[in-house]
């Protein structure tokens, strides 16, 4: 019975429940969609899907070995994770093991890179940009989760620890995935034209 129902829930794009405005969290409470728990739910849904973009350019490539690729579809998951701890107060799904596990991605993805000499700019490649884009969606949507548990509410230490690291294992792979294309852009100090 609990099937048919799960089921049924899934099947159904329409609700008309938030045609005024309103919706409801996983737990049944009503929010207005303009609350910041709600704007933080969205930016995270956002990140998800620069998460699938990067990816559908990752697995047509061969900028990432098959068990790179297969730690960065498990973010993806662990996004939606973010996603239903933000729609469930006081469910917590992201540990500590997820960053620990992120963190080991960026040591990989950094060893063969020259150190830094200069910031480097969004380019060097689709999927060097679009690194970029779930970097910097990434940010967006750690500042409106840091804006949510400033307002009061509980959020999971972990989940917090997650995004922000987040952001540096794509720093990370958009380096990696320009140097495997047309290269890093490195800013320039005085660039040749005045613009």
């Amino acid at each position: 019975m609990a099937d048919k129902k799960q089921n049924y829930r899934l099947t159904r794009i329409y609700t008309r429940t938030g045609d005024k405005g309103t919706s409801r969290l996983g737990d049944g409470q009503a929010l207005s969609k303009s609350d910041a728990r709600f704007e933080a739910i969205g930016t995270v849904d956002e990140l998800n899907s620069w998460m699938g973009m990067l990816l559908n350019g990752l697995r047509a490539s061969q900028d990432v070995s098959d068990d790179q690729l297969a730690n960065i579809e498990a973010i993806q998951h662990r996004l939606f994770d973010v996603g239903g701890e933000l729609a469930m107060p006081g469910y917590q799904l992201i540990q500590a093991e997820h960053t620990e596990a992120l963190e080991q991605l960026i040591d990989e993805l950094n060893a063969p890179l020259p150190p830094l000499t200069n910031f480097t700019l969004p380019g060097g490649g689709t999927n060097a940009c679009h690194c970029h884009m779930v970097r910097t969606v990434g940010r967006r949507a750690e500042r409106a989760v840091v804006r949510l548990h400033e307002s009061g509410a509980e959020i999971n230490a972990p989940l917090m620890t997650y995004l922000n690291r987040l952001s540096d294992v794509m720093y990370v792979l958009s380096r990696h995935c320009a140097r495997q294309n047309e290269g890093e852009v490195l800013w320039q100090a005085s660039p040749k034209e005045k613009l």
